[in-house]
């Protein structure tokens, strides 16, 4: 936890910026070396990774991948991978080494398809939203605890990604996460448009409704700048669904982004073997919990949600999708 503590104390908090019900507040850090790694997107634009179904019959908690290029491969908690016999997504952050092959643990975002579109899969720009990352990192922190690998609740990633498409109006044949967005695009459009990068960025405190709901945060500048979109997408996916849901009492600001800041730094943690390289730390206080993957005594991802209602402590957060009522209009 240590390296957490000190990663985190170094991060400065810059102004907000706020659009409709959607607040952000970017996490600044003084540094200039860059990533000794590639993302998933990079690694795939070069041909240097290959990403398909386990074996021929397929398997849905797991992914075949094999980096075959001489360089580490970043992937990410939430992003998705399109194709093959259903779309999945990344289940926690894995450095892969170079020339390597590894099972990855992924979840199901695509209920209603079995079939092949394509041999291989492909980066579809997307993250899984963020209220159902936070569900999926605690249900992956308990199995990670238990010994069991970082398997996720299958069957509430399913029932969560239906239950927005219903309250959404969205049209999704096969339950494809995808198709949220696709269906919420021009607004989402909207709120990519209002929020910018600023120079040292690498991380940044969202908030909705004026509660803050969670944070992501990288080790390097640049990693971020190519992570900003989709994740600006994944909070403001929620932010329209939970448009004309009431606003805390007070307005969220800078003090409230400087608390959960120093919650995390002061949360208890428990270090696991990462898949591949580093350590995967699950952290939780009272009010939030996390993870973050440390690898060579530097922090290379790092993610923490509001715990809401579900802990009985801190602000009301994300709420459960079946108190909620449906939103008609995005």
């Amino acid at each position: 936890m240590e390296k957490i503590r000190e990663f985190v104390e170094t991060l400065k908090i810059g102004r907000k910026q706020s659009y409709l019900n959607m607040i952000l507040f970017p996490l600044l850090a003084a540094q200039t070396s860059e990533p000794d790694y590639l993302t998933l997107g990079e690694a795939l634009e070069r041909g240097v990774v290959r990403v398909t179904e386990i074996d021929e019959s397929g398997s849905v908690p797991e992914l075949k991948l094999l980096n075959t290029g001489g360089e580490n491969l970043l992937l990410v908690e939430g992003e998705e991978l399109m194709g093959a016999k259903q779309n999945r997504i990344v289940n926690a952050t894995f450095l892969i080494p170079g020339n390597t092959e590894v099972k990855l643990p992924v979840s199901c975002v695509e209920q209603g398809r079995w079939s092949y579109r394509s041999r291989d899969f492909r980066t579809s720009g997307k993250m899984m939203h963020a209220s159902l990352r936070r569900d999926s990192q605690k249900h992956v922190r308990a199995s990670v605890a238990e010994g069991r690998g970082f398997r996720s609740d299958q069957g509430e990633i399913w029932d969560s990604i239906s239950e927005k498409a219903r309250r959404l109006r969205a049209e999704a044949p096969t339950g494809a996460m995808f198709d949220l967005y696709e269906s919420a695009d021009a607004s989402l459009e909207t709120y990519l448009r209002a929020f910018r990068l600023v120079e040292c960025q690498v991380g940044a405190i969202f908030a909705i409704n004026d509660r803050i709901v969670g944070l992501d945060c990288f080790g390097f500048e640049d990693t971020f700048k190519r992570f900003f979109e989709r994740l600006i997408e994944s909070y403001a996916l929620d932010a329209v669904d939970w448009r004309g849901e009431s606003k805390a009492d007070v307005p969220v600001g800078l003090e409230h982004s400087r608390r959960f800041r120093d919650a995390i730094a002061e949360s208890q943690a428990q270090s696991h073997p990462s898949l591949g390289l580093g350590n995967t730390l699950r952290f939780e206080s009272g009010g939030l919990s996390g993870a973050a993957l440390v690898h060579e005594g530097r922090v290379l991802h790092l993610s923490a949600f509001e715990k809401g209602n579900e802990s009985g402590g801190g602000s009301i957060g994300f709420q459960r999708f079946s108190s909620r009522r449906s939103h008609r209009n995005l």
